[in-house]
């Protein structure tokens, strides 16, 4: 079974989301079979929604009990509801508030239970504990394979 995760930023340029939706998109195809994701705003949600689209199984995996709480805005939170109700399974982490801790945690739980990492990366240092650049550095640790997406030339605000 071949099972895919996701890291990546909450914020994409605009400039940036046709091009990584579509390379989402042809990296699930037919290449997983299981999707991995915290469906944060972002990366995690579009990555969710393309495994969903192409008929991928989803696995949810949440950093802490108030997770919702901590989302980006109402956009963020009615897609999260979405996506959490269309997940084969979830996995909920031992914490009870969102803190750097528990957003490492499920960085580091997806990459030990998949075999492959898709990451919408712009390639800068990590902004905070659990960042995106330490799940891909977590990764390479484990030799878990990583596929790095980003439209070239795109700045992340």
């Amino acid at each position: 079974m071949a099972r895919i995760g996701i890291t990546g930023h909450r914020h994409i340029p605009g400039i940036a989301l046709p091009e990584i939706r579509h390379r989402l998109e042809v990296e699930l195809k037919d290449r997983a079979d299981v999707a991995l994701s915290s469906l944060a705003a972002g990366a995690d949600q579009l990555f969710a929604d393309r495994a969903l689209a192409v008929g991928i199984p989803l696995t949810a995996v949440v950093p802490a009990q108030d997770y919702v709480d901590h989302l980006d805005d109402s956009h963020a939170v009615t897609e999260y509801r979405r996506l959490l109700g269309l997940c084969r399974s979830v996995v909920q982490m031992p914490y009870d508030v969102c803190s750097p801790e528990a957003y490492e945690a499920a960085g580091r739980w997806i990459v030990e239970h998949c075999d492959r990492l898709l990451a919408v990366w712009d390639g800068e240092p990590a902004r905070g504990r659990g960042g995106t650049a330490e799940i891909v550095a977590y990764a390479h640790q484990l030799d878990v394979p990583v596929q790095v997406l980003w439209l070239d030339g795109a700045l992340r605000a």
